[in-house]
This record gives C-alpha cells, sequence and structure tokens, in this order.
C-alpha cells in the first residue's frame, strides 16, 4: 500500500507541477492543510475520500482517473483530457501550440509512434 501511495503522490506532484501551482495554491483551492498536503505528497500520509474529491475537482479529472482506476480505453490517440490538461482541448492558439509541444515531447519520451502531420 506504501507503493500506492508513492504513485498517488508523485502524480499529485505532476498535476499541479504541470498547472504552476504551489502546495499553498493548492491548499486554497481544495481546503486541505499545506501541511498536509506536503505530507500527502511525500507519501507519508493517507489521502482521505473526502480529500480526493477536493484533489481531483482542483486538477478537473475524476477521482477514477487521480488513482488510475480508469478502464482502459480503446482511443488510438491521447486527447487533452488523457493528458490532464483543463479547458477540454478549447484553449488559444497560443496555448494548442504549447501543449501540441508536450504532447510531442511526451510521446518521444514513451516511444509513442508518431502520427503523420
Amino acid at each position: 500500500m506504501i507503493d500506492d501511495r508513492i504513485t498517488l503522490a508523485k502524480k499529485i506532484i505532476n498535476l499541479r507541477e504541470a498547472r504552476n501551482m504551489s502546495q499553498i495554491e493548492l491548499s486554497e483551492k481544495t481546503g486541505i492543510e499545506r501541511t498536509a498536503l506536503n505530507k500527502i505528497e511525500r507519501g507519508t500520509r493517507k489521502v482521505s475520500s473526502d480529500e480526493l474529491k477536493a484533489l481531483a475537482k482542483a486538477f478537473n479529472i475524476s477521482s477514477d482517473s487521480l488513482l488510475d482506476l480508469s478502464m482502459p480505453s480503446s482511443k488510438k490517440e491521447l486527447g487533452y483530457e488523457d493528458l490532464g490538461l483543463p479547458y477540454k482541448g478549447v484553449i488559444s492558439e497560443d496555448l494548442n501550440d504549447t501543449f501540441r509541444l508536450l504532447a510531442q515531447q511526451y510521446a518521444e519520451k514513451h516511444n509513442l509512434p508518431k502520427k503523420d502531420q
């Protein structure tokens, strides 16, 4: 179970940092005290169901997604929601270019097949 806590901790950190949020900002958005959030991110404290819901809401994802409980999808392409990005893909062109670059870097890092342009 410790491994699950560490995995969740890393996911929370990655989601928070991807949104350029500090622990203080996430704490304010979720109502979780910053010291508790710090322990959660270090994997030394369990997350309550209410805290899990608050974190998922703050990141605009489902609790299942946060816990990696989603059923495998038959999708062949990653969408914005797969990357945990806000706005459901409706974003300005400059941000779209940034997200496209991030998606390309993700694909390269994980050796995903290149999509024809």
